[in-house]
């Protein structure tokens, strides 16, 4: 019988990069990614990683609420021979009753470029697809955020939808494209 999203935080491992449990020791990092302007720019105004001010309480209910509470699975996204902090890759909008979830992934600028979300998203589509008994997969981008729709493209998502007015924490809601694998 496969998991379901909620019954663990993934250890999940390529030749290259490790997706785990985001630990205290990364706070700055993930300081760094959240204070970014340049990834704002792509992001809703309302993710975990702005609820509170301090980052290690950001770190702490990122497992204390939003994993026990079933709202989002956050790892963070390390490189593999040095286990630098990379970025963020989330489950989130679990609907179990048509074993749906959403991905997002968030990098550090440093990390733009380097195919690390490319590979990051094949590795939790294989977690999800092998290993819990999720059936569909679901990711939102900004139309202009042209890194991540390549992304998603080369992991084997369809554009769905393009340009559909969604919340995302802004005064008016804004064009968003729509993915499925």
């Amino acid at each position: 019988m496969k998991k379901k999203v909620f019954d663990e935080i993934p250890h999940i491992e390529s030749d290259r990069l490790v997706l785990k449990k985001i630990e205290d020791e990364d706070s700055d990092a993930l300081d760094e990614l959240r204070n970014s302007k340049v990834v704002a720019k792509y992001l809703p105004t309302f993710l975990f990683e702005y609820k509170y001010d301090d980052i290690h309480v950001v770190i702490d209910k990122m497992y204390s609420k939003s994993f026990a509470d079933h709202e989002s699975v956050f790892m963070g996204i390390y490189t593999k021979d040095d286990m630098e902090f990379c970025g963020i890759a989330e489950f989130y909008g679990f609907k179990d009753s048509i074993h749906k979830v959403s991905i997002g992934i968030r990098l550090r600028e440093k990390a733009f470029g380097k195919g690390i979300a490319t590979e990051a998203i094949g590795m939790m589509t294989d977690y999800l697809t092998n290993e819990t008994d999720t059936e569909i997969i679901a990711a939102s981008t900004l139309p202009d955020n042209s890194g991540s729709a390549k992304a998603l493209v080369k992991n084997g998502f369809q554009l769905v939808v393009h340009n559909s007015d969604e919340d995302w924490g802004f005064d008016e809601p804004l064009p968003t494209d729509k993915w499925i694998l």
